[in-house]
Order: structure tokens, then C-alpha cells, then sequence
């Protein structure tokens, strides 16, 4: 298979995987060879070993977030995204907004919270903040990019515009993660392993210095007291090396992932991109075309790897709340498909790739 689902999950980078392995290793049978199991939380040699693996990675992942706050790893950025909304509603009891284009991570939390919907434009881009939409004393959540079309979020705008009413900007950044600069303002920072090429089952917090965010799980007071459960040195391993990865690759990745647009953009004249084209992540492309049905293409194009939208919500048969938020028929919305590459798609495996979606378009008479 051809793999394009890129906002869904990416593959695991192979020094990712390296790191993971030391950790899962049972002990050996010379006396200095602890092997790698051990739970950090144990204050033996090999517990003490484990867990200085874990803050190894907690400064990996730091070196890509702002300075002046702390990684507090959790199972995921679903995981962060409650914990930071739910419990920081209840440290900033005035209210609660979000953009209408959030993840549903974020998007069920809001909904729960009663919070104020913030509107975007057509092309998929907050309108600028307005104070009276805005809560005092609340929380603010504004995504970075955006998981189904690849639009960049004014997350600054934001940051500044909740701070000026005295509230909280929460920002998800697990598309942007590594690959586009965070903005300063953000408070609380959501982050996620498996779309840096890192494993699932990992994610973090990003909590500002100062910010006294209640915890959301209560056992046995692992990360700092913040987050109880037993913490993984092997997820905590891959994620670290995936992120120092990505820093390390940033300018590279990005030459790559322009060039596989071009490429796209060139072979793909007659589609229409759905979102901006500039304020945009240029490893998502969410396109429709008249009479497509998108749920077909995907059938008649069974081995190319790509969806419908949000990997969460793409078996519900419903359209895209992210589409339906920017003004896109429901007509069109259906006819839509999302396309993401990156670091290990070849130019070859994209102009293939690409050849076999408009070969399907055709069969349902679309030339």
C-alpha cells in the first residue's frame, strides 16, 4: 500500500524504534546488565536507570516547545486535551471558548463545558479574536493546525487576546508539533508521539511555569504529582528520539514536504483545495472535485492509504464538522478527500499514489 494518511498516524522512525528497545529488555545474566524493564518509580539501580531515561526524553521533547514551562507526559494528546480543559475550567471558572474547527478531543470537551464557538472563514482560518466572544477569568482553546485540511491557526492572535482577559490559551499542536514554530503565548500545549514518527500511546502537557493546573488521574503521584499511572521508559524513549529527530531534520523535512506539494499541486489541477493555500501545513492536502464520491474513491483506490477527514470520525458517515464550520455544501464535503505525506514518502510513491486516485475518479465518469 501506498501510505498518504499522514494527520492519521506516521510511520515509526527507525531510531525511534532503537530507542524503545533498550527499554523493554529484560535483565541479563552479568551483574551490571539491568536490562531495561524496570519501573522508574523504584528508587533501585535499575528503577533510578529507567527513570533517568524518562527525563532524558521529557528535555527531547522539551527542546521543540517554548521556554519557561514543563512536559508532563500523558497516554496522548486526547488525554492532555481533556486533562487541560476540563481540569483548568475548574482552575479559571469564567468560561470557556474554542474555534469551531478543534479536534474532537477538544471539540467533545468544549461541548461538555458549554463553551463559545469561535468562528472561521471559508478558507478554514479563525477570524480574528473578538474580546466580546472571549471569557474572563476562562479558557481559550485555539488549535495550531488543523488535522483535516492543514490550516495554520493566528494561535498568537489568540494568546494575547485571552491573556488581555486575564484567561488561559490552550493550543493543540499535534499536527504542527516539529514541523511549524509554536507560538509564545500559549499556556497549556497538547503534543502527541505518533505524529512525529514517535509510538502511540504517549503524548504530553506542556504546562507554563506558574500555571497550578489540578491533576487529572490520582494513584500514585508519578510525573511531579501531576499525572498517576506508571510511566512507560520505552514510550517515553521513542518519543524522546522522535522528537530529537525532527529537530534535527526540521529545514530537511520541510524541502521534502514542499516538494511533494508541488508535485501534488501539479498533478492535481483540476481539484479544488479545500482551505487556505498559504496559511497552511504543506504535508495536508484536502481536496474535492465535482461528482466524486469520496467514500467510492477510497474503495476503487483501495491501495492507496489516504481518508475522508479525522481518522477519529471518518467511520461515523458524518460530514466533516471542520468542512461544515468553513461553508462547504454538504455536497462537496462528500465528495472531499484528505491526502497527507511526509518524511518517508518518496516523489515516486506520491506521483503513483496520485495516479491511482484520478484513475478511480474516472471510473465514476469524473475526467
Amino acid at each position: 500500500m501506498i501510505y498518504l494518511d499522514y494527520q492519521a498516524t506516521t510511520p515509526l522512525a527507525p531510531q525511534a524504534r532503537a530507542a524503545m528497545l533498550r527499554w523493554l529488555e529484560g535483565p541479563g545474566e552479568g551483574a551490571n546488565d539491568l536490562g531495561g524493564f524496570a519501573n522508574p518509580s523504584s528508587t533501585h539501580k535499575a528503577g533510578r536507570a529507567a527513570a533517568a531515561a524518562v527525563e532524558v526524553a521529557r528535555d527531547q521533547v522539551a527542546a521543540l516547545l517554548p521556554k519557561g514551562g514543563r512536559v508532563f507526559f500523558t497516554s496522548g494528546a486526547t488525554e492532555a486535551l481533556n486533562w487541560a480543559l476540563l481540569r483548568g475550567a475548574e482552575l479559571m471558572p469564567g468560561g470557556v471558548a474554542g474555534l469551531s474547527i478543534e479536534h474532537a478531543a477538544s471539540l467533545q470537551c468544549l461541548e461538555r463545558l458549554h463553551a463559545t464557538v469561535l468562528p472561521v472563514d471559508s478558507d478554514g482560518v479563525a477570524l480574528p479574536p473578538d474580546a466580546a466572544l472571549l471569557p474572563e477569568n476562562g479558557i481559550v482553546a485555539a488549535m495550531l493546525v488543523n488535522n483535516e485540511v492543514g490550516t495554520v491557526q493566528p494561535v498568537a492572535e489568540y494568546a494575547a487576546a485571552a491573556h488581555a482577559k486575564n484567561s488561559l490559551l490552550l493550543c493543540d499542536a499535534v499536527q504542527g508539533y516539529g514541523r511549524v514554530a509554536i507560538p509564545e503565548g500559549a499556556d497549556l500545549i497538547a503534543i502527541s508521539a505518533h505524529k512525529i514518527h514517535g509510538p502511540k500511546g504517549i503524548g504530553a502537557l506542556w504546562i507554563r511555569d506558574g500555571i497550578d493546573l489540578p491533576p487529572l488521574m490520582f494513584g500514585g503521584a508519578q510525573e511531579q504529582g501531576m499525572r498517576s499511572g506508571t510511566v512507560s521508559p520505552a514510550l517515553c524513549a521513542g518519543f524522546g528520539a522522535a522528537a530529537a529527530l525532527a529537530a534535527e531534520r526540521l529545514d530537511e523535512d520541510a524541502t521534502h514536504i514542499e516538494r511533494l506539494w508541488s508535485l501534488a499541486r501539479e498533478m492535481l489541477p483540476e481539484w479544488t483545495i479545500n482551505g487556505a493555500v498559504d496559511a497552511r501545513y504543506h504535508g495536508n492536502l484536502n481536496i474535492r472535485r465535482e461528482g466524486v464520491n469520496g467514500l467510492r474513491l477510497m474503495s476503487d483506490a483501495r491501495n492507496i492509504g489516504f481518508s475522508l477527514g479525522s481518522a477519529c470520525g471518518s467511520g461515523s458517515g458524518k460530514v466533516s464538522h471542520v468542512l461544515r464550520a468553513m461553508g462547504v455544501s454538504e455536497t462537496d464535503a462528500r465528495a472531499s478527500i484528505r491526502l497527507g505525506w511526509g518524511r518517508y514518502t518518496s516523489e515516486q510513491e506520491l506521483r503513483d499514489g496520485l495516479t491511482a486516485i484520478k484513475d478511480a475518479a474516472r471510473l465514476q465518469g469524473v475526467h
